[in-house]
């Protein structure tokens, strides 16, 4: 019995690799990898020579010594050679829209490649999980000097369509449909989601849920200025009141 699937279990650790990104990194289905880390299976052989080659470690050392974090991190190639680099790996890597690719993103949100040629934030909040940055570029969030301003940056949690009608409604969220790509709040009404701007002037942008591609849950903002900040009870008891009004002059 080799050394394998204590050394990768290892490796990940190190490299503060989830299951699914390991296994992702060498074409392997996650409860492949986790059969290997158990010991329940072993590796092809050109498995091993992709892992080996990948951390620069030989063959030798990856199957019949138990490796250890000192001398993982002693290894050239894509391992940190120091502590401090190791502190920087362990952030998550955000994949960011900025006004110069967010045209080309409407069409290519769904292409991998050109989601790893983004521009990217390294925040230390979860691996796990999927994020995407946004640098503003307009005034629809701002209301009395207060909101959001062009070069602020919000990052966003992937929201599945399952969850949608889950959504608290009065959320900030980022909204990509086939010609849209649009921030505002959301409200959820039924089978469609009304986006409504902080400003004012700007009317509410009402989509079905059908026409919404990818939705993502603004969580951290980053503002270009110090913010004044407010708990946002004001505009949903403004959306209320437009409801209620809507309400009323149908009856």
């Amino acid at each position: 019995m080799s050394f394998f699937g204590k050394n990768i279990k290892k490796i990940r650790t190190v490299k503060s690799l989830s299951q699914q990104a390991f296994a992702e990194m060498f074409d392997l289905k996650r409860g492949t990898l986790g059969a290997y880390e158990e010991g329940r299976s072993e590796p092809k052989i050109d498995t091993v020579i992709k892992i080996a080659k990948h951390f620069s470690i030989s063959i030798d050392e990856l199957l019949t010594k138990e490796l250890t974090v000192n001398r993982l991190l002693r290894f050239k190639g894509d391992f940190a050679e120091n502590q401090d680099e190791l502190l920087k790996e362990q952030f998550a890597s955000v994949p960011c829209i900025v006004p110069t690719n967010r045209n080309s993103y409407l069409s290519e949100y769904g292409n991998q490649e050109f989601i790893s040629r983004l521009p990217c934030l390294r925040l230390p909040i979860s691996r796990d999980l999927s994020f995407r940055g946004f640098v503003v570029d307009s005034l629809e969030m701002s209301s009395h000097e207060k909101g959001l301003f062009p070069k602020d940056v919000v990052v966003g949690q992937f929201v599945p369509k399952k969850e949608y009608k889950n959504l608290d409604n009065g959320k900030l969220l980022l909204v990509i449909t086939e010609d849209q790509l649009v921030l505002r709040r959301g409200y959820i009404l039924k089978s469609s989601l009304v986006l409504r701007a902080d400003h004012k002037l700007i009317e509410d942008i009402t989509l079905g849920l059908d026409e919404v591609k990818e939705l993502w849950n603004i969580c951290y903002v980053f503002y270009h200025r110090v913010p004044e900040t407010g708990n946002g009870l004001e505009e949903k008891l403004r959306f209320l009141e437009q409801e209620f009004a809507k309400i009323k002059s149908q009856i």
